[in-house]
Parts: C-alpha cells; structure tokens; sequence
C-alpha cells in the first residue's frame, strides 16, 4: 500500500519459516521465491499487499509468533521427527501446538537433559554457529575411572579426530575420577563420547545442564518443557 515501508525478503522469510537470514538467502538464490509470481532476487524488498510463495505454496505475512522453550530430554528419545528403530522422537512428548518447533541443537539418543527448541531461525543460528561461542556444559560419567595423563591430553592438547581436535574442559566431580564436568563450546556429532573413546573409555551417561546463558531447571523433570523469554 501507499506510504508503507517496504519489507527485507529475507528477514521475512526467517521470521515465517523459523530459519537463519543466511538459510533465507539461500532459498532465494535457489530461485524457490516469488514476488507476485516472479522470481525473487537477493536483497529484495516488498510492499505489505504483494503475493510471496515458497514453490506454489503462499507464504502467510500474518506475522509469527516466536517460541522458545527449555526441554528436559529423557533418554532413549531422538531429536527427530521420525523413530530410529525402537526409540521414539521427542515429538512424542510434546503436546501438537509445540510439534513445529525445531532442536536448537541435537542430543543424541543415549543423551539427556538441556534442549532448546524454537521457531525462531535466526536464534538458533545465534545459539549454535561456531563463531558466537555459546558455552555448554554436560555432566558425564565415564566407565572406568580417566586416568591423570588422559585427562591432561584432553583437557590441555586435545584429541585428534576424524574431522578435527577435540579439547575439552574438565572438572572432576567426585573421588572416582568417573564423573566428570565437561566444558564445550563445539557442537560437533557425538563430539564427547568420541573424545572419550579414542582414548578406550565408553561414555556410560551424558546430561546436558546448561547451554549458553540457559540452565536446567531443577525442578523441570525429565521430559517436562517449560515455555521461557529469550534472553540470549
């Protein structure tokens, strides 16, 4: 309409898809967005009455709501929307009004405690790329007890991975030199339990309790969520 600032295309689609600008830009490029039936370029901007499609799929520019919740991850479950065998997804816990919002993140199946999760794309973006180092940290229990020189190869030198070193912070918990505090701010796959097993250790519990500036509350039980502010 007349008089009414043009819109970012690609903060648009963030907002509407639950997705990074960088995600959104890459749809456009992609040529899968259109403008009134033409296709979009990048950097492009619209007026509040014109026509944006997805493929043929009309984009709503009714504005979304942004969700973000603490989820207390049980064991056993993926963070998937389709079972891996046995193991359900965590969309089974959760009510349906939640079933579109996506893992901040992964856990995998025999990991529990702190998820994020979100529809909100460029908060997730902000949570997990590299560059914006958000700190996470993971109580774990090891089956043997960590002897003094691996700890110092892990904590100090780091590990030597397929796709990388791995160096991690480490507390010990108790006298058993089983359970350990971990310190990360990484997220590659399964990242710990491999750190762990190239050295002979198995990693027998691994529970995240805090993710950036978000803890696990005490009181949250395991496959409990609680709607929360975003404050990161």
């Amino acid at each position: 309409m007349d008089g009414q600032p043009k819109q970012r295309l690609n903060k648009f689609l963030a907002l509407q898809l639950g997705i990074s600008r960088r995600q959104a830009d890459e749809l456009i490029a992609s040529g899968k967005i259109f403008i009134n039936e033409h296709g979009a370029t990048l950097g492009a901007r619209f007026e509040p009455s014109d026509n944006i499609k997805l493929g043929d799929k009309i984009i709503s520019t009714t504005p979304e709501e942004k969700v973000y919740m603490l989820f207390n991850k049980p064991r056993n479950y993926v963070c998937s929307r389709k079972k891996q065998g046995e193991n359900e997804t965590i969309y089974a816990i959760l009510p349906k009004e939640f079933k579109a919002l996506k893992p901040v993140g992964r856990l995998d199946k025999d990991s529990s405690g702190l998820l994020l999760l979100t529809n909100d794309g460029d908060f997730a973006f902000q949570m997990t790329h590299p560059k914006f180092y958000k700190v996470k940290q993971y109580d774990v229990g090891l089956n043997v007890p960590l002897e003094p020189l691996h700890q110092q190869m892990i904590a100090d030198f780091g590990i030597d991975l397929p796709d990388g070193k791995s160096q991690l912070g480490l507390e010990r918990e108790d006298d058993s030199r089983k359970n350990w505090k971990v310190v990360m701010s990484e997220g590659r796959n399964r990242q710990i339990r491999r750190t762990f097993n190239a050295l002979g250790y198995e990693v027998v519990s691994l529970h995240r309790f805090a993710f950036g500036g978000y803890n696990l509350p005490p009181d949250l039980e395991p496959g409990q969520f609680r709607q929360i502010k975003k404050t990161s």
